[in-house]
């Protein structure tokens, strides 16, 4: 299935559309839109990836998401991943943008929250395992090494710019 993506410049201006693995191939920027998902305690969701992809098997992350299609708002592509991968119906609302140079190609994310209390539906083709974790546990996930590391930037710039939903 081919996936089109908006190619966007340093200022996140579509400069074109391309297919998503030809962006990553040739590193060129493109949209990522998540959603943080907490619940009224103050605990976030945590997922870990599942062994079998390709992209950081067996590695946590906190962020729920992907690729934002050609012509799709950053709300509305994460709004339909959170939907995909969590069986979650919701609005999310946007946090922050930032360039992410990336562990494996450049692109702009947009991380958006929710909070989650009800029952959730995880495809495990994308999610292997998923728990509710404090802000400590997941700063013991990322010391340990076992996150994925634009999720770890992403949490640490959430922090420093008190960013953290439900905090």
């Amino acid at each position: 299935m081919t996936e089109w993506v908006d190619r966007v410049d340093e200022r996140d201006r579509v400069i074109g559309v391309v297919e998503r693995g030809e962006a990553v191939r040739n590193g060129w920027p493109h949209r990522i839109a998540v959603t943080v998902c907490h619940r009224a305690d103050g605990r976030y969701l945590v997922h870990r990836r599942p062994a079998h992809t390709t992209r950081f098997p067996g590695l946590h992350n906190w962020l729920i998401g992907g690729a934002v299609a050609a012509g799709e708002s950053y709300a509305a592509g994460a709004a339909r991943e959170l939907a995909e991968e969590l069986g979650v119906r919701a609005h999310p609302v946007p946090l922050f943008t930032f360039f992410c140079a990336g562990a494996i190609s450049p692109y702009w994310l947009a991380l958006h929250a929710t909070r989650t209390d009800g029952p959730l539906r995880p495809d495990p083709e994308e999610l292997a395992e998923i728990r509710w974790c404090t802000a400590a546990e997941i700063d013991a996930l990322i010391a340990a090494g076992a996150f994925v590391p634009d999720g770890a930037e992403a949490w640490q710039r959430a922090k420093e710019g008190g960013h953290l939903p439900g905090a």
